[in-house]
């Protein structure tokens, strides 16, 4: 097979297809996570553990993330909000304890992100900033927010769906329909800032079927991948976030069409009897990318 080169705007993507979160005060649940086929393990320090529970899970977080034994999965620890009685000494906690990322709660602004930013100057140069967008306030400044990729750590951004039901009052139908225009935007505006961008959670652990709607809506809307709540859906998640088999052939013969010598210097080319322009080199580059990543991944 003819070697296929990429370009240095890809190389080294990390998949994301599913991000797994884990209540950081449940030990047996960390440890478990270490052998799962989660592409990112969450840390929460959040939603998922109660009051009288934060520091105890805060400690526990940054001894699981000093442990290691994540392999290749991505360590994010979720901390709480800087204004909740824990989001300062969650934040210097994870600060000092360097994980791949910190995910924060309900930003709204630009100005916020700052903040966490700033809350996090102590930590290694890795570790990234990741922000839950899931108020209604972040869905009208969603280009503000992204805009902030340039000055601060921000990498990523991960839906909330659940709270912006809360907010907005609506109900979290199979179809997702009251939330699809903050989504798609969403998608828009990470794109346009460079950032990762991860799908809400579904909430019925034994509803495999809607999950498998719910992933495939997420996939068409363009997330990198989803956030889950059980190990159960993990399998469903991996296998409609990775690149079809067909979908790699297609992408490997456009790079390879683009990088002949007869082809230099043409924007549209007919590969395989279907139109390719160079914006589709750019998303077939993307494409096997992914495909290389995460079979590096699973070997």
């Amino acid at each position: 097979m003819t070697d296929i080169i990429i370009s240095d705007a890809v190389r080294g993507v990390r998949p994301r297809r599913s991000a797994l979160y884990m209540p950081a005060s449940n030990a047996k649940a960390v440890e478990k996570a270490r052998g799962l086929a989660c592409d990112v393990v969450i840390l929460d320090l959040e939603d998922a553990v109660a009051p009288e529970m934060k520091p105890a899970a805060r400690e526990a977080a940054v001894a699981a993330v000093r442990a290691g034994g994540f392999g290749a999965r991505e360590v994010v620890i979720r901390v709480n909000g800087l204004d909740t009685p824990w989001g300062g000494e969650d934040l210097a906690a994870a600060a000092q304890a360097g994980p791949d990322a910190v995910l924060v709660p309900k930003v709204g602004s630009a100005a916020e992100v700052a903040a966490y930013d700033a809350a996090l100057s102590g930590a290694p140069g890795k570790t990234g900033l990741w922000a839950m967008i899931e108020t209604g306030k972040a869905a009208f400044h969603l280009w503000e927010i992204g805009q902030t990729e340039r000055t601060t750590r921000l990498s990523a951004w991960v839906m909330g769906v659940n709270d912006l039901a809360k907010e907005m009052r609506a109900r979290q139908t199979r179809g997702r329909e009251p939330f699809l225009p903050i989504l798609s935007l969403a998608v828009a505006a990470a794109r346009a800032n460079g950032l990762a961008i991860l799908d809400g959670v579904h909430n019925d652990i034994e509803d495999l079927e809607g999950l498998e709607a719910a992933c495939r809506q997420g996939l068409e809307l363009g997330f990198d991948g989803k956030t889950l709540i059980h190990p159960k859906h993990l399998e469903t998640c991996n296998r409609v976030f990775s690149p079809a088999s067909e979908e790699v052939a297609w992408a490997r013969a456009v790079i390879a069409a683009f990088a002949a010598p007869e082809n230099a210097g043409k924007g549209v080319l007919r590969v395989e009897g279907r139109m390719a322009e160079r914006l589709h080199l750019a998303q077939a580059e993307q494409t096997v990318a992914i495909a290389a990543a995460i079979a590096a991944r699973e070997a």
